[in-house]
């Protein structure tokens, strides 16, 4: 059986434009994602909204996952508030298995983001949630919570996403996508 660690974003301090936090709808993304997940076979672990950081990459060691899925919205500078837009896919620079959920992911939400062209793939190394764990991670900034737009989006389509991310998951691990 196949398994994920769903560790939506614990910043319940984070305001969306529109209101309510990142927490709050990066955790309706995912518990939309679950239903998803269940009816395909993949099992999931999810962390505590009242973690910290080390906790959550800790608690995702101590499964034997396939895939640690990070769900954040991004925030723009002072300078571009308000400005940018569209979702960013991270994977640790190093990695093969990240790299290639990177990229089923992006190519995902490109059929359902407003503009595909803003749906970027991004290396790095500076997330510890990405460097750090020892599954492949994945840290997906769905969209801009500062750039109306994108709040709205996020807000409207909580559905949509989940099952896009569910249906992108299932893809990764090379399982059919059933839905509930």
């Amino acid at each position: 059986m196949t398994a994920i660690y769903l560790s939506p974003s614990v910043q319940e301090n984070n305001p969306f434009i529109i209101g309510e936090s990142e927490e709050y709808y990066m955790n309706r993304i995912a518990d939309a994602m679950i239903p998803y997940l269940k009816a395909s076979g993949i099992s999931f672990f999810r962390n505590n909204p009242g973690s910290t950081l080390s906790q959550i990459i800790s608690r995702s060691d101590v499964g034997n996952n396939d895939l640690h899925l990070a769900l954040h919205a991004s925030t723009s500078p002072d300078n571009m508030r308000g400005v940018l837009q569209g979702p960013d896919v991270y994977f640790f620079t190093a990695s093969t298995r990240g790299r290639q959920a990177a990229e089923i992911i992006s190519s995902n939400l490109k059929k359902i983001y407003p503009d595909p062209k803003m749906v970027t793939v991004i290396p790095t190394t500076i997330f510890a949630e990405l460097r750090s764990t020892r599954a492949p991670a994945i840290l997906v900034n769905v969209a801009y919570q500062d750039n109306y737009t994108d709040a709205a989006w996020i807000r409207d389509n909580i559905d949509e996403i989940g099952r896009n991310l569910a249906q992108s998951t299932a893809q990764y691990l090379g399982v059919p996508f059933v839905s509930p």
